[in-house]
């Protein structure tokens, strides 16, 4: 028996703070998720796969379009035809008090309710499911410890979504320990709400498969799903298949041997090409983030418009599909005190601004305002915050350097 475990569909994920940089790529963008499903449906059709088990977040928010709703269950309807089963629970993002619309699954689908866990059984292939959906979005009690026992015989799977002990970047739902899933007796434990893939353990099998689809810069590489094969009562093989239609990618570049933005340019051009290579005939959107003590920062930092001009120039003659997302610098500006003239006058006046608290905080004072009105998302998003330590240096270094750009223009131009 082979089946596919999959999670985080999120179909039609917002672009939140995305639309305005994508701009003509932002409807390829927002339709990635529905197409690396289609994608996994049509895999699990030609490889003939025997289950299919989903491990929560099927729909991003209950504000989806009814039209999403529509699309998963053209896609569900497709492998009712093949009679392939599938198991699903719903996860903190689409929590059975959270979907106004209710959904009317075809006759293969068996969706767990979210009052008490469940078992499943799929009697041809000897599979026992077992799974509680999120009755809300925020669950903080431990779930597995009132899972069902298994069936003695089958292969047991526990269907879960769970930030388990505790994993970076996540919200801490239904928490619990590789011991409490281990001590239920089950074969495999097919888990959500990680969007990266993650073989937790191997005695049993606790799988985070990850998402089908990235959908910002901090969800790179290869998004997909995990196809496991069972024989003798035993997962015998595992495999991640990447199924995404976007990749997204961070490329760290050091440009510390750059003196101008056109010796930044072909430094870029390796990395990208590479990136390029890697992800195949995919869509590659790409966050490049420039690092090193270089002469070039003042024109790297001091005029982001030109800067992400060039990349994107140098992105178009890379082969592939790349979409510059955003091009961030963190280049130092240690450079800059060894500037003549002006330059050089000017830089330790900023260098004092920064250490006096309370002229400094006079001047970020409108910023901060302005930031704590945008969603946590949105700040996210942008990677932009002065209300921290952090934030405020990084916008000082910004600042500094299109400040004394404009002072003189042959600065590392």
């Amino acid at each position: 028996m082979r089946f596919i475990h999959a999670a985080d569909l999120h179909l039609d994920s917002p672009l939140t703070g995305l639309r305005q940089r994508a701009q003509e790529r932002a409807s390829h963008l927002a339709d990635a998720s529905r197409r690396a499903l289609e994608q996994m449906v049509t895999y699990a059709l030609e490889e003939r796969i025997d289950l299919v088990v989903v491990a929560g977040d099927l729909f991003d928010t209950q504000a989806a379009d009814f039209n999403s709703a529509l699309f998963l269950l053209k896609q569900l309807a497709r492998l009712s035809d093949a009679d392939i089963p599938v198991a699903l629970i719903r996860g903190n993002h689409d929590a059975a008090n959270a979907m106004s619309r209710k959904v009317t699954w075809p006759k293969n689908v068996h969706e767990f309710g979210a009052r008490a866990p469940a078992t499943w059984e799929i009697p041809r292939l000897e599979v026992a499911v077992h799974g509680q959906s999120f009755p809300h979005r925020e669950v903080p009690e431990n779930l597995v410890l009132r899972y069902p026992a298994p069936k003695a015989g089958w292969f047991n799977i526990g269907l879960l979504h769970t930030s388990l002990d505790g994993r970076p970047g996540h919200a801490p739902y239904a928490p619990c320990s590789v011991q409490d899933l281990r001590n239920r007796g089950y074969d495999y434990w097919a888990l959500g709400h990680v969007h990266g893939h993650e073989v937790v353990d191997r005695n049993p099998h606790v799988i985070f498969s990850g998402n089908l689809q990235g959908r910002h810069s901090r969800e790179c590489g290869p998004k997909g799903f995990v196809v496991a094969t069972v024989e003798g009562g035993r997962v015998s093989a595992l495999e991640h298949v990447p199924i995404d239609v976007v990749r997204w990618a961070r490329l760290a570049v050091d440009v510390s041997s750059a003196s101008t933005v056109s010796e930044v340019c072909p430094l870029v051009s390796a990395a990208l090409m590479r990136e390029v290579q890697a992800s195949g005939d995919r869509t590659l959107a790409v966050r490049i983030v420039l690092e090193g003590a270089c002469p070039a920062h003042v024109s790297l930092a001091g005029d982001p418009t030109t800067l992400l001009a060039e990349c994107t120039g140098v992105a178009l003659q890379c082969g592939g599909d790349v979409w510059i997302e955003k091009v961030e610098v963190r280049t130092s500006h240690a450079a800059v005190a060894a500037a003549e003239g002006q330059t050089a006058a000017f830089a330790p006046i900023i260098k004092r601004i920064g250490a006096d608290e309370a002229e400094l905080g006079e001047i970020l004072a409108p910023v901060a305002s302005g930031l704590s009105r945008l969603p946590p998302e949105v700040l996210a998003l942008l990677d932009v915050d002065g209300r921290n330590a952090e934030g405020r240096d990084r916008l000082l270094a910004l600042d500094q350097a299109s400040v004394l750009r404009r002072i003189t223009g042959r600065v590392g131009a």
